[in-house]
C-alpha cells in the first residue's frame, strides 16, 4: 500500500520531510520504508561503505569520509565514523537543506552510525530543521564494548536532536519469539515507519478537528525522549484498543506515563462516534502528566471501513539513568561566546572569525576548539583512535614513574606563550638519571655491602 502525502506547514508551503539512514542498520531501515511505499518523504542513505550504497533504495545516497576510509567502511570504530562525517560536512549540508523535519536513524554500537549520526543531526539543527533521532541499541550477545559505544553515541545524539526514540534490539526477543532474523528487524524498523507516517497522517488527512505542522513542532521541539506509536483495530472497542496499541509499544523504552506533551490523531470512517473518541483520548490523557499539553485532531476516511487508526506522539520524558551517568557537555567561552555542539569553519567565516583546523570538529570535549599540534594526543588518546579508557590507564601508569618526569606534551588549556611547549625527547636536568643509573642496576644487599666497606 502506498501513502502519498503532501504536508502543509504553518507558512502555507509544503513541509519537507526527510529520513536519513546512517550506516548499515540505518540504510536497511530506509530500504524497508521504501519497500513499504511511504510516499511524500525524501529518503537519504549515508555510509562510509561504498559497496553498501550500491544496493540502497534511497532517493539520495551520500558516501562520507572517502579520504578517511577509502570507501571501505568505519571498521566498527565510532571515531572513524565521526571523522568521516566531519570530512563530508558540505555534502551533508547540501542534502539536508530545505527540510522542515528530519528523522536521523541508525544502529548504535558500530562505527558509521554511532559516530556519524550525531554529526548529521547537529548539521540539521544548525540549519534550523526540526530533528528527530530514531536509533537502536545492540543485542546483549553483541558484547559490552559495542553496548558501551552505543550508549556513548546516544549520549552525543541526545544533545543535538529535538526528540529521541531509542529501540533496544534485545526486546525483539520477547516480541517476535523464534521468528526469522529478517522478520525481527523489520519489526524494529516499523517503529521508525510509524513515527514518520504518524506525523504525515496528522497533517495530511482531512480533519474535522485540525492539527498542522505548528502543532507538531510544539510537541517535538526541544522535548528530549519521545514515544511515537500507531494502533489500528476493528470491531467492538476498536477505538480504545487502537489507543492501547499506540501508547504501549513493547519495543520502546518509553510509555506515555508522565508525558509533558501529547499529540493524538484519530482517523476512521463516518461511523466513528464521539463516545468512542472520548474513551480513546481519555486513556491517553489519563496516563500523561496532569499538566501535559495535549493536542487532538480527528479525521474521516471512508476507505477505513470498520477500522480505526490512532496515532500518539508523546514527549517530555526524563532521560533514562544510563544516559544521565555521563556529565553534561561543558559550555566554554571562546572569545566571549559560549560554545556547545558542532561548529564548522564556514560558520566561523560567516561570523568574521579565523577558521580553525578540522572542518566540523565537535567542540563539546574539554580542550576542543583550541589550536593544537596533535589534537588526538592532547586528549590523552592515541592518534589511531584509542579507546576512551586509555587516558585513565595512562594516568595510573604515570603515577608510578620516577619523580619529576618530563611531560609528553603541554596541556591544550595552557597558553603557549606562558608555558613553552616541551617535546617528548626532553628530560629534566636534575642529575637524576646520571647519578642513580648505575646504582639502580646493583641489587640492594650488594650496595649495602659495598657502602660498609
Amino acid at each position: 500500500m502506498a501513502f502519498d502525502v503532501e504536508l502543509d506547514n504553518e507558512r502555507g508551503n509544503v513541509a519537507q520531510l526527510k529520513v536519513v539512514g546512517v550506516g548499515g542498520a540505518g540504510g536497511n531501515a530506509v530500504n524497508r520504508m521504501v519497500e513499504f511505499g511511504l510516499g511524500g518523504v525524501e529518503f537519504i542513505s549515508v555510509n562510509t561503505d561504498k559497496q553498501a550504497l550500491f544496493t540502497s533504495k534511497a532517493d539520495v545516497t551520500v558516501q562520507i569520509g572517502e579520504k578517511a576510509t577509502k570507501g571501505l567502511g568505519a571498521g566498527s570504530n565510532p571515531d572513524v565514523g565521526k571523522a568521516a562525517a566531519q570530512e563530508s560536512v558540505k555534502e551533508l549540508e547540501e542534502v539536508l537543506r530545505g527540510a522542515d523535519l528530519v528523522f536521523v536513524t541508525a544502529g548504535m554500537g558500530g562505527g558509521t552510525g554511532t559516530g556519524a549520526a550525531p554529526i548529521i543531526a547537529g548539521i540539521a539543527k544548525d540549519l534550523g530543521i526540526l530533528t528527530v533521532g530514531v536509533v537502536t541499541k545492540p543485542f546483549n550477545f553483541e558484547g559490552r564494548p559495542r553496548m558501551r559505544n552505543a550508549i556513548e553515541g546516544i549520549r552525543e545524539l541526545r544533545d543535538v536532536v529535538d526528540t529521541l526514540i531509542v529501540i533496544p534490539n534485545q526486546r525483539l526477543l520477547s516480541v517476535v519469539g523464534k521468528a526469522p532474523m529478517d522478520e525481527a528487524l523489520r519489526t524494529a524498523d516499523d517503529v521508525l515507519r510509524q513515527g514518520v507516517q504518524g506525523i504525515s497522517d496528522i497533517i495530511t488527512h482531512p480533519t474535522m478537528i485540525n492539527s498542522d505542522f505548528a502543532d507538531v513542532r510544539t510537541i517535538i521541539a526541544e522535548k528530549g525522549m519521545a514515544h511515537m506509536g500507531i494502533g489500528t483495530a476493528q470491531g467492538d472497542n476498536r477505538c480504545l484498543e487502537a489507543a492501547k496499541q499506540a501508547v504501549a509499544s513493547p519495543l520502546l523504552e518509553t510509555t506515555i506515563d508522565g508525558a509533558k506533551g501529547v499529540l493524538i490523531n484519530i482517523v476512521g470512517d463516518n461511523s466513528l462516534s464521539m463516545a468512542e473518541i472520548d474513551e480513546a483520548v481519555s486513556l491517553v490523557s489519563d496516563a500523561a502528566d496532569p499538566d501535559a499539553r495535549i493536542i487532538f485532531s480527528m479525521g474521516m476516511d471512508d476507505d477505513m471501513a470498520d477500522t480505526v487508526r490512532v496515532t500518539v506522539i508523546a514527549t517530555g520524558f526524563d532521560w533514562p539513568e544510563e544516559l544521565n551517568d555521563a556529565p553534561a557537555p561543558q559550555q566554554r567561552n571562546f572569545g566571549g561566546r559560549n560554545t556547545v555542539g558542532v561548529i564548522r569553519n564556514d560558520q566561523r567565516e560567516n561570523r568574521g572569525e579565523q577558521p580553525r583546523p578540522g572542518i566540523g570538529r565537535e567542540e563539546t570535549r574539554p580542550g576542543a576548539g583550541i589550536r593544537q599540534e596533535n589534537p588526538a594526543r592532547s586528549r590523552g588518546i592515541r592518534s589511531d583512535y584509542a579507546p576512551s579508557g586509555y587516558s585513565e590507564r595512562e594516568t595510573a601508569r604515570t603515577q608510578q614513574r620516577p619523580e619529576n618526569p618530563a611531560p609528553a606534551y603541554t596541556s591544550p588549556l595552557v597558553d603557549e606563550e606562558e608555558a613553552p611547549r616541551r617535546t617528548v625527547t626532553e628530560r629534566p636536568q636534575n642529575g637524576y638519571e646520571g647519578r642513580e643509573r648505575n646504582s639502580l642496576e646493583i641489587p640492594a644487599f650488594l650496595r649495602r655491602n659495598k657502602n660498609n666497606k
